[in-house]
């Protein structure tokens, strides 16, 4: 006759109960309660913050949704697609996960919308594993300096606002100054090894035209592009711009260079604020929501230089009004590496690319660039700068030559340096040539 000792009846009470611990009895299935603007409340599942959920309306293709908020009992959710047919006591499923998105080197080439699926007509996308869209920014003690620029093609950056293999930098302009086609050359031009772009709120007309027109074949083969519309949910919009951090973050984990281009912060942060006041949040500075600057800094610190590669990030940012004081231009400018400003009067002169240099500057440019450089850029800069300030009296004729050297020799170098400055579209310019020519013009 077996003796059932005490340690074995503890025994097998510890493997019951661990297995009761693993039964998962937490509903997995809620129906939809009510509806209000863009967000959509369900009584159940359980879900967390972030989880994405299935809306099954009936006779339709199933409706994605994330959850962002909870009011008593009731799970708030955003859609990320269109609300049709959904409906009181449509199904909610759980479906245990937030977005991930397929990554591989067959995303090259390849149009993506903003939850990183094929819009392109080419066929499934070739992908051998899925990351996460989001993801903590790298540690601070984790983060390697900035040590060697990245030759983008255009001689006004290259030359005089050097940017930095892993370096973050805004481009702040209005409309109409030709922010879309200088993307399109830096995409072209730049010596990174891959271009991630990201195309948030965009214009659907200007989509296809910036593929064959700004971006061209050359530009597209070493690319890929994320692409979510003005007319897409808020929160696809909202998506679109971790896709392509996400993306970016895996080719720079295979030890590429990579270029990532966004456009624009602007209309992320109005996605965002969509979905903030949609949630109850009550509005903050000039309508936006607190979560609204809370999320920019989550979005733009992810970039950077790691042990294995670097993203080197370029943003652009639409400001009203050309005013770059207001709250997101603000923002972005105090988390960035630096600035790069478009200027419409520059392109009311059809001076293009419209870099107001004066305007712009690049906090790691003295840490990268030689000696020669750095001296030959101050040179450049001090010569417009004594120009523009004399530029009035000099266009009314009330400047007499002799009364300031260095305006004189501003006067001198114009011709110079605006044809340093200005550059055709589809030219490209590699780095050192651009310093052997801005050192050239300053030191004859």
């Amino acid at each position: 006759m077996t003796t059932v000792t005490e340690s074995h009846v503890q025994s097998r009470l510890s493997s019951l109960r661990r297995a009761l611990d693993q039964i998962d009895d937490t509903p997995r299935v809620g129906t939809v309660s009510r509806l209000v603007g863009l967000t959509i409340e369900a009584n159940g599942p359980w879900a967390e913050v972030g989880e994405l959920v299935e809306i099954a309306p009936p006779g339709r293709k199933p409706l994605l949704a994330e959850v962002v908020g909870f009011r008593g009992n009731q799970i708030i959710m955003m859609p990320l697609g269109e609300m049709h047919g959904v409906g009181p006591g449509t199904p909610v499923y759980s479906i245990g996960r937030e977005l991930r998105v397929q990554v591989g080197q067959g995303l090259l080439g390849r149009v993506l919308d903003g939850l990183g699926r094929p819009i392109d007509g080419l066929g499934p996308l070739v992908a051998n594993e899925s990351v996460p869209v989001h993801r903590a920014p790298p540690h601070p003690m984790e983060r390697l300096p900035i040590e060697e620029p990245l030759s983008l093609g255009v001689r006004s950056i290259d030359g005089l606002i050097t940017c930095g293999k892993g370096q973050r930098l805004g481009i702040f302009a209005g409309s109409g100054v030709g922010k879309s086609t200088l993307l399109g050359m830096l995409a072209r031009g730049g010596a990174a090894e891959v271009n991630v772009i990201a195309l948030i709120g965009e214009r659907g007309r200007e989509v296809k035209e910036f593929l064959e027109r700004d971006l061209g074949p050359d530009g597209l083969r070493r690319s890929v592009v994320i692409v979510a519309t003005s007319d897409q949910p808020a929160m696809v919009r909202l998506k679109g711009a971790f896709v392509a951090t996400a993306i970016a973050e895996y080719f720079r984990d295979q030890g590429r260079d990579v270029l990532l281009l966004m456009d624009s912060v602007t209309r992320f942060a109005a996605a965002q604020r969509e979905v903030g006041l949609a949630a109850g949040e009550p509005p903050a500075t000039k309508g936006y929501t607190p979560s609204v600057f809370s999320l920019l800094p989550k979005l733009l610190e992810r970039t950077g230089r790691s042990t294995a590669g670097t993203i080197t990030g370029l943003y652009t940012v639409l400001v009203d009004g050309d005013d770059l004081t207001e709250p997101i231009a603000d923002a972005v400018r105090s988390i960035l590496d630096g600035h790069i400003v478009l200027s419409r009067r520059l392109a009311e002169r059809s001076h293009y690319p419209a870099v107001d240099v004066l305007a712009s500057v690049s906090r790691s440019m003295l840490h990268i660039v030689s000696p020669e450089h750095r001296q030959a850029a101050a040179r450049m800069r001090e010569l417009m700068a004594a120009y523009r300030e004399a530029e009035d009296l000099i266009n009314i004729g009330a400047y007499v030559k002799g009364n300031n050297p260095l305006v004189d020799k501003a006067l001198e170098k114009l011709p110079q340096i605006e044809a340093f400055l200005r550059q055709e579209v589809d030219e490209a310019v590699p780095i050192d040539e651009t310093v052997s020519r801005l050192i050239q013009i300053v030191s004859t």
